[in-house]
């Protein structure tokens, strides 16, 4: 069924059978990124893009099983590896933003600071309620890392003060509000997140918290039903005229996305 996509005063239907599937993180979709963004690019090339938005993890292995046309997500090393693999033609950068360790407005374990390794140590040695994703998203895939060089085994703990949630992120915020626990976000998904009771940032401004986005093409030698030629000309709008839009998108007169596109073109 043809889509009516708002230009102005007037409406450009896409054709039927015009579309991508973009692969995606619950962080784009769930910022409102996409809502966005991508109508402007279906305004200019009568393409819509149809979003399945889920963990990096699931969303890497949707694109391995040729369920997709372009991958947009969050795990650097993941994504390099899916490319080296054959799963994708190219890995470009798109954009970036951080992650944060938002907790109990009290802060039981006194983590409130910028160092992610001294807060996650303190909170294991205070056995302090932690939510984890525990979804293999880009988000938990980070946790763990961090967590490793922190020197903290939490799965050990799991049950007790660790809770795996196998939640995407808002989810993931809603029982860590419930739960009066700490837990790793992503800042655009905390920024549009509602439901904030009784949490707030405690841990934020460490490099190590950095968190980079990047947009492959799904091969199509892997994977013949992909549509090559429509998925190249949204990667390629993603990493020209879209940074600005990406760069526009605000909440709350935050910006929650910061293109960094044209390093890796």
């Amino acid at each position: 069924m043809a889509i009516g996509v708002a230009v102005g005063l007037m409406s450009v239907p896409a054709a039927a059978g015009d579309f991508i599937i973009m692969q995606s993180t619950t962080s784009t979709q769930n910022s409102g990124l996409l809502d966005a963004i991508l109508p402007l690019f279906t305004a200019k090339t009568r393409t819509e893009v149809r979003v399945v938005a889920v963990g990096t993890g699931q969303a890497i292995k949707n694109a391995a099983n040729c369920d997709g046309d372009v991958l947009l997500v969050h795990a650097k090393d993941d994504e390099e590896a899916f490319v080296a693999e054959g799963g994708g033609v190219k890995r470009f950068d798109v954009m970036y933003n951080d992650f944060v360790i938002v907790g109990p407005q009290r802060d039981p374990a006194k983590i409130a600071g910028r160092d992610v390794e001294r807060a996650l140590r303190m909170i294991a040695e205070a056995e302090a309620p932690f939510a984890s994703r525990g979804d293999e998203s880009g988000t938990h895939k980070k946790e763990r890392a961090l967590w490793r060089d922190a020197g903290v085994d939490p799965v050990a703990a799991s049950g007790a003060w660790y809770r795996e949630t196998g939640s995407g992120m808002g989810a993931t915020i809603n029982i860590a509000v419930g739960m009066d626990a700490y837990t790793l976000a992503d800042r655009a998904t905390w920024i549009a997140h509602e439901n904030k009771a009784g949490l707030r940032v405690l841990v934020e401004g460490d490099d190590r918290l950095f968190n980079q986005y990047g947009v492959i093409l799904v091969s199509p030698e892997r994977c013949p039903s992909v549509k090559a030629e429509r998925g190249q000309a949204f990667i390629d709008w993603l990493l020209g005229e879209g940074q600005a839009a990406i760069a526009a998108y605000r909440v709350g007169g935050q910006q929650l996305f910061f293109p960094n596109a044209a390093g890796s073109m």
